[in-house]
C-alpha cells in the first residue's frame, strides 16, 4: 500500500504493470510456493487500480490498439548477473537467503526465469504486434550469461524491441548491454534498498 501514499491518485489513474524484484520476494509467500496463486503481489484485475496489474509472475498484454505488446518476465535468477564474470551455471537468486525456504526458493526463482525465457520465444514468434515492450526487473548487463536471449532481444526482423530493467538505481543506456538495432534502458528509480551508494 505504500506506492499510493507516494503516488497521487492522477498517476494511478491507469493500470501500473509490475513484475518481481528481489525485495519482493523477501517475504513473499510464493518464494516457497510453485503455486503463483499463493504470491501477494499477483493481481489479474485490471481494472482494480488500487494494486499492480501482475497476472501471473511473468505475463503479457497486447495493445492491439497501440500496435505493442507488453512482455513482463521474472528473471530474478539473474540477479548476480552483475559479476561478469559468472558464467550461466554460477547464476542464482541472493535473496533466498532472507527467506524461510532458501534451497527451495531458488529451485522456484530458476524454474521462472526458465519459463519467463520461453514464455518471451514465444511471444516474439507468434506477436503481430510491430513493438515488444519487454521489461524484466533487471538490465541487459545482467544477461551477460544468457547470450540467446540478448540476440533475441537484438532482433529487429519481427518486431521493433524495447526492453526496460531496473535494480541499479540509476537511468541511463550506457550501464546496459546493447541490443541494437533495438533499443533498452535502465530504470531503476531509489525507492527500493540500496540508496545512498551501497549495493541493491
Amino acid at each position: 500500500t505504500k506506492w499510493r501514499r507516494v503516488y497521487d491518485k492522477k498517476l494511478r489513474s491507469v493500470p501500473w504493470y509490475s513484475v518481481y524484484g528481489n525485495h519482493d520476494y523477501q517475504r513473499d509467500p510464493c518464494a516457497c510456493s510453485e503455486n503463483f496463486a499463493e504470491c501477494a503481489q499477483v493481481n489479474g484485475n485490471i481494472s482494480d487500480l488500487d494494486y499492480f496489474y501482475m497476472p501471473d509472475v511473468s505475463w503479457f498484454k497486447e495493445h492491439s490498439e497501440l500496435g505493442l505488446e507488453i512482455i513482463a518476465m521474472d528473471l530474478n535468477h539473474y540477479m548476480m548477473g552483475w559479476d561478469q564474470s559468472r558464467n550461466d551455471g554460477q547464476q542464482f537468486f541472493e535473496d533466498c537467503q532472507y527467506t524461510a525456504c532458501e534451497e527451495r526458493c531458488k529451485e522456484n526463482v530458476k524454474k521462472r526465469t526458465d519459463q519467463a525465457f520461453q514464455l518471451y520465444y514465444k511471444r516474439a514468434a507468434k506477436s503481430k504486434a510491430k513493438n515488444l515492450v519487454v521489461f524484466s526487473h533487471y538490465p541487459t548487463d545482467y544477461m551477460h550469461s544468457a547470450p540467446k536471449f540478448l540476440s533475441s532481444l537484438s532482433d529487429a526482423s519481427k518486431h521493433k524491441v524495447l526492453y526496460l530493467g531496473g535494480h541499479r538505481h540509476n537511468i541511463d543506456q550506457t550501464s546496459t548491454r546493447s541490443i541494437a538495432p533495438n533499443d533498452n534502458w535502465l530504470v531503476g528509480g531509489g525507492g527500493g534498498g540500496g540508496g545512498g551508494g551501497a549495493p541493491p
